[in-house]
């Protein structure tokens, strides 16, 4: 399979810079749809991406995409609104494209701990997404990624946690005892693009996990003290959890809704080591962080420059 051009749905987003930035590296076409093109600026200066302005929602809009590329990223995912359209619809109608213009090649990114019975609609409407791309595997060579929360540069996890923490002078904190296994931006990027041109990853569905688990409370406590900022960590317990997500769902910018809160009930946690097939080592979470929550400091630079150097 010879690919040379990619359609990388949701390349706009957090996620998507990323792996766009490692598609363009490579020589490869890209081909980023977005409702505004404002908001990819920095993508657009990069030599063989081309930003659209499109609603991939529109089923024609979307079969056009489709036709022009060899291969289809999709990473449209929400944590709140309407998961049917986005995380069900939308790869159903991917799929119908790819199958109706011969492209064969899909990497599909999911979610850690997505179920038919999971607590949360967010999780439920995951997989069935991915129900939709299996449903189709003799049309096309989809894998599926399933990562952990995802830390990185402009991340809206550890970064929502650093701005509460300077801004509020006790922090309620709900499911501080949810457990994570975050996973690095980078790398989660690097295992879509290696994958692309796998044949071994056709048909498999990877679960992508960072070296550490860590509990909510753990991750505000390392946030405080990668800031130098100390606030009093009040946690919630399960009823005051889903009261306070409640109150917050109906405030401007939605910090975290009832549909959160059930997801937390499930570990996101990896069940197991990080494909061995990609040959990448995971990075710690303390070997990144520091350098984008607590600025560029000789210490953080340090940090980063012993863990390239693996000591």
């Amino acid at each position: 399979m010879t690919i040379r051009s990619v359609l990388v749905i949701g390349g706009t987003g957090f996620i998507g810079r990323h792996v766009v930035r490692q598609l363009s590296a490579l020589g490869l076409q890209v081909r980023i749809p977005t409702r505004r093109r404002e908001r990819a600026r920095e993508l657009i200066l990069l030599p063989t991406v081309d930003v659209v302005q499109a609603d991939v929602h529109d089923e024609a809009v979307l079969h056009a995409l489709v036709a022009s590329a060899d291969a289809v990223i999709n990473l449209v995912g929400i944590l709140h609104g309407d998961f049917q359209r986005a995380h069900i619809d939308l790869p159903r109608r991917v799929v119908a494209a790819c199958g109706e213009h011969g492209v064969r090649r899909l990497i599909h990114v999911s979610a850690l701990k997505a179920a038919a019975d999971a607590p949360s609609a967010y999780l439920r409407s995951k997989a069935q997404g991915e129900a939709v791309i299996r449903a189709a595997d003799a049309r096309i060579d989809a894998t599926i990624m399933r990562p952990s929360v995802v830390f990185g540069p402009e991340d809206h996890f550890l970064n929502l946690f650093a701005t509460l923490v300077r801004r509020l002078p006790v922090l309620a904190l709900a499911c501080p005892q949810a457990r994570f296994r975050p996973v690095y931006v980078h790398d989660l990027a690097r295992v879509m693009v290696a994958a692309l041109h796998d044949a071994q990853t056709f048909g498999q569905t990877y679960e992508l996990c960072g070296p550490r688990i860590y509990t909510l409370r753990e991750l505000v406590e390392y946030v405080m003290a990668t800031i130098g900022v100390r606030r009093p960590v009040i946690g919630l317990g399960p009823a005051l959890s889903m009261l306070q997500a409640t109150m917050l769902e109906h405030l401007p910018g939605r910090l975290m809704t009832r549909d959160n809160v059930l997801s937390m009930r499930v570990d996101n946690v990896c069940a197991g080591p990080f494909p061995d097939l990609f040959g990448i080592e995971p990075t710690p979470l303390e070997a990144v962080a520091p350098m984008y929550i607590g600025g560029v400091t000789p210490r953080s630079r340090y940090r980063w420059f012993r863990y390239r150097a693996r000591r």
